[in-house]
């Protein structure tokens, strides 16, 4: 009976130092703490998205670690500004990975700066989650570390564009677009879509980030008869090209973003000058929903906060996220690890009401929200016309 005691005693302290070795061994968790890292845009041209993101989530967090932290650990919430620019994401992906030694990486900002990180992250077992782009290479095999907000640019803009060819008889599509991996596949949908539906896909055109003259490009579009006009532009860009078409006199056109210009800044430019632009996202804009009471009390705890006149698209996703992620961690339970966090995030479902969306993941579906929202600005705000 002492030896089978004795023997239960010594597999008991095994199975304990061995979890403790796991533990030790998992870069960026400690008994008290978890590192969570961004390396995200905060004055570069989409800095409207990343700024407000990281300090929504920030406030998320601090209620979350005020409140004991999730399973005895703190959240630490490490963050670099690239600037919306890959040599300088390089280089604040490696610090956090390398020494701040970062368990996940969340909120990250830009396709070209989530695909660059994407060998070093896996190589670590470094979880993405929630970055600030859809991509679809997000979703490409192997899936097993990234997470997804939702349905990709290419499902958006092929959903946007068939809505408006339907409600419109539109018959010629078009793209003007930055010549990154977020443009070529809002470019690639505008051309699929244009295929699938029997419509002519009739001109495009290039951008660089910091471009800000946009009037050549227009009247080489106008000139090509364009119905329809798929935007994949900087924040201000977007708001600078449409403004320069309706100075142009060029109005039976419609232009349709993606999520990344899905922004409520975007439909507040003074004079309502953005009114009639349309955008696909996987989200509903916030302001429409303040009767809801989640929404309204969230709205009113992130302004008293922030010191935001309003609440942004930025905002929005930047609280959602940090849900996922505070919830991912309480599903992977005590003993964290790569492994049990994957099994966590893999197990959530619940409704978003912030996002206004079903957030679920699954072992073979790394993407949150799968909805297409299609909105409108009118009277300055963002108005809903279709989800799919």
């Amino acid at each position: 009976m002492k030896t089978l005691l004795k023997l239960a005693g010594v597999m008991a302290f095994s199975a304990a130092l061995s979890t403790n070795v796991a533990i030790a061994q998992t870069q960026g968790v400690t008994d008290t703490e978890v590192v969570i890292g961004s390396s995200n845009d905060l004055s570069g041209i989409f800095a409207a998205f990343g700024a407000p993101a990281v300090q929504a989530a920030q406030l998320y967090f601090d209620e979350v670690n005020e409140n004991g932290g999730v399973h005895g650990r703190q959240i630490k919430f490490v963050v670099e500004d690239h600037g919306y620019q890959l040599p300088k994401a390089t280089s604040a992906i490696n610090k956090l990975v390398n020494r701040d030694k970062i368990f996940a990486m969340f909120l990250q900002l830009g396709t070209p700066m989530n695909v660059a990180s994407f060998p070093l992250l896996e190589s670590k077992q470094i979880a993405n989650v929630f970055p600030l782009t859809l991509s679809g290479e997000l979703l490409a095999e192997p899936i097993d570390y990234r997470y997804a907000p939702g349905a990709p640019y290419y499902d958006q803009m092929r959903t946007g564009i068939a809505y408006l060819a339907g409600e419109q008889d539109a018959k010629n599509i078009c793209a003007m677009f930055i010549a990154s991996d977020f443009g070529t596949e809002v470019q690639k949908a505008a051309v699929d879509e244009a295929a699938a539906s029997g419509l002519n896909y009739a001109a495009e055109t290039t951008h660089k980030p910091d471009d800000a003259d946009f009037a050549g490009s227009l009247n080489r579009l106008k000139e090509a008869e364009c119905d329809v006009v798929a935007i994949a532009l900087g924040v201000r860009q977007i708001i600078t090209a449409y403004v320069t078409a309706g100075r142009m006199g060029w109005t039976d056109v419609s232009f349709i973003t993606s999520a990344a210009g899905f922004h409520s800044v975007v439909a507040k430019v003074p004079g309502g000058v953005t009114n009639g632009l349309y955008a696909a996202a996987p989200w509903a804009d916030v302001l429409p929903r303040m009767d809801n009471p989640v929404v309204g009390a969230w709205v009113q705890k992130y302004l008293e906060a922030s010191g935001e006149q309003l609440p942004s698209s930025g905002a929005l996703l930047g609280r959602s996220g940090a849900e996922v992620l505070v919830r991912a961690l309480e599903a992977a339970g005590p003993d964290l690890t790569p492994a049990s966090f994957k099994a966590g995030m893999e197990s959530l479902d619940y409704y978003d009401e912030i996002l206004d969306g079903q957030m679920d993941y699954s072992a073979e579906d790394h993407s949150g929200a799968d909805q297409v929202i299609v909105s409108v600005i009118e009277d300055s705000n963002w108005k809903e016309l279709f989800r799919q």
